[in-house]
């Protein structure tokens, strides 16, 4: 029962994240706290009551494990600091349960969420690209124009592949060399793509009376000399913002990053469903 209000408990969250996330680009540090608090707390307190302390590890486990992937997102600049403090929460819930004989389900949501978060990446860099088509389009001839070194190594490579796939013998063998050949060419592309979509579509400037904290700043902002804000900040804070307002800046050139907080949802709704499904695989 204890396991079941846990898992409600973050299914809820993740809703609520998830809209405030597509909404306005955060996750309200009262939610991630509370998931955190609520996760080890009710673990604790069901601990004590039930001599039950390996309960208590699993949260405390879990909650480590998915802080330092969570800080590692963060400082690699793939994830914000509320889709971090998120997945420490849900790590906190879920738990992590030493059991050599079970896959543990934060390990099933962890490789959901690595495959729900490229596909739902690679959608929404997609539909910003159709939407914003024309700076996009522009953006990606003059990124690939710029790439000359990296598509003729891309080229050649492919054609190397392609030759080997000749010359290998078994039908088996002749398709994987085939597909590696694909996905290098495929690969070119999508990264041309991504950085086309992050030039085109994910900078604005904004006014500093509109910064949250947390906002990723794109450029250096200097007022007489010195340095209030930047791209190493990784996110803005409010006593910066408030040096902004002071010093009477206009506007804030902003990165916006994807809204990734949904993947988590898809991910976890999809382990509530599918379960271990990877044991059909092996």
């Amino acid at each position: 029962m204890i396991y079941l209000i846990l898992l409600i408990i973050a299914l809820i969250a993740l809703i609520i994240g998830s809209y405030t996330d597509l909404k306005t680009r955060e996750v309200p540090d009262w939610i991630n706290y509370s998931l955190i608090f609520l996760g080890i707390g009710l673990r604790l307190l069901h601990s004590v009551l039930t001599n039950e302390w390996m309960f208590l590890l699993e949260g405390i486990v879990g909650l480590g494990a998915f802080f330092l992937l969570a800080m590692f997102m963060f400082y690699a600049g793939q994830w914000g600091g509320g889709d971090s403090k998120m997945l420490m929460g849900i790590g906190a819930l879920v738990g992590l349960g030493i059991d050599f004989n079970h896959m543990p389900m934060l390990v099933i949501f962890l490789v959901n969420l690595l495959l729900m978060g490229a596909v739902y990446g690679l959608i929404w860099s997609f539909v910003l690209a159709i939407v914003n088509w024309k700076k996009f389009y522009k953006n990606f001839k003059k990124i690939n124009a710029d790439a000359k070194f990296v598509r003729r190594t891309v080229m050649v490579l492919t054609i190397i592949i392609l030759i080997l796939a000749i010359f290998v013998k078994g039908i088996p063998l002749k398709v994987s060399f085939l597909g590696l050949a694909l996905v290098t060419l495929l690969s070119y592309y999508l990264w041309i793509i991504a950085r086309a979509v992050e030039k085109s579509c994910m900078y604005r400037l904004v006014n500093p009376h509109k910064l949250t904290e947390g906002d990723w700043i794109a450029k250096e902002i200097k007022v007489k000399g010195k340095l209030i804000c930047g791209p190493k900040d990784l996110g803005i804070e409010k006593k910066q913002i408030k040096q902004l307002i002071k010093a009477k800046v206009k506007k804030v050139l902003v990165k916006d990053g994807i809204p990734f907080v949904p993947s988590f949802l898809i991910a976890f709704i999809l382990t509530l469903l599918l379960g271990n499904w990877m044991k059909f695989l092996f």
